[in-house]
This record gives C-alpha cells, sequence and structure tokens, in this order.
C-alpha cells in the first residue's frame, strides 16, 4: 500500500465518476479496475444471484460509500461502507479526520479461532466420559485434522480440545458438549468446521457411548478478539458552543452510561455495528454472526454493558478502547461469488483476515466516537436532519442543479416531508 496517496478532502464534493477517477489518481485502481468500476462491473449479475441463494427474482441494492484517509496502524486505508442510513460515512469521515492528526487508530486481532460444538446426550456418567474423552484427545485431535488437510497445510487446524456439561432446562438431560478450538487462517470457516463437527462426532460416540445430537460451529468467536484504541486531545474535540474539555468530560460520561444501563448500552453497541456491518457487508462477511457474537460478548458477565470504554488520560486527553470478537474472512467460495466483495478488498489492500478484523474494530470505535461526540455536544439530529433532507429531496426528485438548495430550504423549513420538498421545488422553478 506503500504507493498509495491519501484522497484529497474535497471528495465528498466530487460526482462519483470523479471519485472513481480520484481513486485511481491516488493509486487505489489500476486501468483495468479503473474501468471495472466505471463499467458497473461491481453489480451483482442476475445468474450469480440465482446460483447464491434459493428462488430469485431479483437483486437489491445499497449505496456504497468510502469513509476516506483512514488512520490505522501508521496505514492509510479507504473504507468501503454499504449502508443505508445517512450520516454513518460522513461520521467515520470525521473520525477519521481527527485521529489522522493525533497518530491514527491502532488494532490487533487474535488469532482467528472459531469453536465447534459436538453436544453429547444419553450419558449415564457425564463426569466419567469426559474422563474418557480426555484420555483419547490425541485419536480426536488426529480425526479432526484428517477431516480438514487443506487448512492444516495452509498452517491452520485444531488448536484446543475443551469440555463443558449442561443441564437441560426443559429435557431434563445432562448434556456433554466437546469444543473444537480450530484456527481458520484467512477463511470465515463455518462450512469448515460444521465439516469437522459431523467428521469427529462418530468417534466421540464411540469412545463415550453416547449420542451426539447437535454438530457445529458456535457464532460466539471469543477466541477471535479484535481491540482498537484511539486517543485525542481535548483540543480537537471541540464543538460550537461547547469546550472540549466540556466534551470529553460528556463523552466519559455517556460512556459510563453505557457501562451500567443496557437501555442505553443497545444503542450504544448499535452505533459501533453502524461501521463493522457496513464493512463486513462491502466485504462479503457475515454480518449475522458478527452481530450475534458481539451482543453475546457484550452480556458475557451476565449484564449487557458496551463494547467499548472512553477515559481521560493523566494529561487530559480522551482514549478509547474497543475489545469484540471478529470472526472474518478474505478468502471463500462466498466471496468469490460476489465481484464487489472482491473489487472492496482490493481496494482495501487487504488480503488477511486478521488485518480485516482489526480494521472493522477500528471502524468501530470511529464510528461509536463520532456519535459519542455529536451527542455529548449540539446533539444527533442537526446532522442528520441534514441528510434525512438529502434522502427526502431525492425522493421528490428534486433536479440536480437545484438539489443542494432544496435540501438547504427544507432544513430551514423544520417540515422535511416529500410534500414540503415538492413546495420548494415548484417555488425555486417557478420564481416566486
Amino acid at each position: 500500500m506503500s504507493n498509495r496517496k491519501t484522497l484529497h478532502r474535497k471528495f465528498r464534493k466530487l460526482s462519483v465518476q470523479e471519485r472513481l477517477q480520484a481513486l485511481f489518481d491516488a493509486g487505489y485502481f489500476d486501468h483495468e479496475t479503473h474501468q471495472f468500476w466505471q463499467d458497473g462491473g461491481t453489480v451483482l449479475q442476475e445468474n450469480a444471484a440465482d446460483r447464491m441463494i434459493e428462488n430469485v427474482v431479483g437483486r437489491f441494492a445499497f449505496p456504497q460509500g468510502i469513509a476516506v484517509n483512514f488512520p490505522l496502524n501508521d496505514q492509510i486505508y479507504q473504507v468501503p461502507l454499504v449502508v443505508e442510513e445517512p450520516s454513518v460515512v460522513a461520521a467515520l469521515s470525521f473520525a477519521a479526520l481527527l485521529a489522522e492528526k493525533n497518530g491514527g487508530f491502532k488494532a490487533a486481532a487474535s488469532s482467528p479461532i472459531l469453536i465447534g460444538q459436538v453436544q453429547l446426550t444419553g450419558l449415564d456418567d457425564p463426569l466419567a466420559a469426559e474422563q474418557k474423552l480426555r484420555a483419547a484427545q490425541e485419536s480426536i485431535a488426529r480425526a479432526a485434522q484428517q477431516a480438514m488437510p487443506n487448512m492444516v497445510a495452509r498452517g491452520g487446524g485444531l488448536r484446543d480440545i475443551s469440555f463443558h456439561h449442561h443441564d437441560g432446562e426443559h429435557s431434563g438431560r445432562a448434556m456433554l458438549v466437546v469444543h473444537l478450538h480450530i484456527d481458520t487462517q484467512d477463511a470465515m470457516g463455518a462450512n469448515m468446521v460444521n465439516s469437522v463437527c459431523e467428521a469427529v462426532a462418530p468417534l466421540l460416540e464411540t469412545i463415550c457411548g453416547g449420542e451426539a445430537v447437535l454438530k457445529i460451529l458456535s457464532n460466539l468467536a471469543d477466541e477471535a478478539l479484535a481491540r482498537a484504541e484511539v486517543t485525542l486531545p481535548c483540543s480537537q474535540l471541540a464543538a460550537p458552543g461547547w469546550s472540549g474539555e466540556q466534551v470529553r468530560d460528556r463523552i466519559i460520561l455517556a460512556s459510563d452510561l453505557a457501562l451500567a444501563d443496557p437501555y442505553r448500552a443497545t444503542t450504544h453497541n448499535k452505533g459501533i455495528m453502524n461501521g463493522v456491518d457496513a464493512l463486513a457487508l462491502a466485504t462479503g462477511n457475515d454480518w449475522r454472526s458478527i452481530e450475534a457474537a458481539a451482543h453475546a460478548y457484550a452480556a458475557r458477565d451476565g449484564q449487557y454493558r458496551a463494547l467499548s470504554h472512553w477515559t481521560k488520560t493523566e494529561n487530559g486527553d480522551l482514549h478509547g478502547e474497543l475489545t469484540m470478537p471478529i470472526k472474518v474472512g478474505t478468502v471463500g467460495g462466498s466471496l468469490q461469488t460476489n465481484p464487489a466483495v472482491l473489487a472492496n478488498l482490493k481496494l482495501l489492500g487487504i488480503s488477511r483476515a486478521q488485518e480485516l478484523a482489526s480494521l472493522m474494530a477500528a471502524v468501530g470505535l470511529a464510528q461509536n466516537f463520532a456519535a459519542l461526540r455529536a451527542l455529548a455536544s449540539n446533539g444527533i439530529q442537526q446532522g442528520h436532519m441534514t441528510l434525512h433532507a438529502r434522502s427526502v429531496a431525492l425522493a421528490a426528485n428534486a433536479p440536480s442543479e437545484i438539489f443542494d438548495e432544496v435540501v438547504k430550504q427544507l432544513v430551514a423549513s423544520g417540515e422535511i416531508k416529500i410534500e414540503t420538498a415538492q413546495q420548494i421545488i415548484q417555488q425555486i422553478q417557478t420564481g416566486s
């Protein structure tokens, strides 16, 4: 990525074609890729869509934007975001601008471990069954490795086996659940882990005499954690009517509420996922899996809490940290079928899953900061209303040459409705 340049701050004011040209000029596209984007090559073709899921009748489009010049680990990324909610791209670009001036974001991801579960029931003595399985761990590990030779050849494979006991609330039956901890390298690995669980299950039954019921991965990827942090001086936090110190202290207060109150924590974490999900969609990853893991992790101590927290450093700066499970892939069949996914990974310059997970965590923290800064100063609605007005003006078919003026008058009117936009369009066009 060394030959890639930062994008101009006026990127948002360019037309779509001008933005593509800017990406080409900055070194993110070669000639072939530039033409590919210009020609709409990223659009999923009907025949490809028909092979991806059942009963296809069409394709559903979301807008894709780019959060420009996102600084992470001393590199700059142009982050593709697929999202329908106004303000997400703008908020992330704003957070990137502030962070870039102050050393950027730092993030890292742990080994990409995914857990497979085999549920064993019908055991006369679950504890004795566990001891038999523990004594046979070498045989179990050998069977697991043999079920994924390609992954083992790439340096992945089984890393650990653990055992967990539960009692069925409604069945009344005791359960011994065997966890297979598998390093899936740069693949998300869900299908492979499921296959390993099914391959190993008969051996587990033979060893302990139980019946294997469920044989499937867990989406709670709490051994594939991504951590991000950022430090921002108060001089960068000031907002109209608010000093940097006031904004800092109010962000910390908001963070404290999200740690104590699940009602606030839910909205706090939703803001984080605005960025994480949008990047997951852009890179073809299972955002539902990431969401489920994030929310389960947020409640890991019995109370649902914020995934991030904000504090004051010794010299008075604002410091934010986020930790969450992020299990993603950069290779695999589901990614290869969608040309938009391949185009976005190429735009990012990312080939390793851990790098993508780190970026997602940093994007989530940045999104969280932008929302908290707005909430802690002038409120969230001011920026939202302008972006909402743009959507309404679009729905009212405002001509491009007067679009910005229609948006301006819509916001000033306080009535951001299609009917109001249509009236404004007519007034501008007739000069009345």
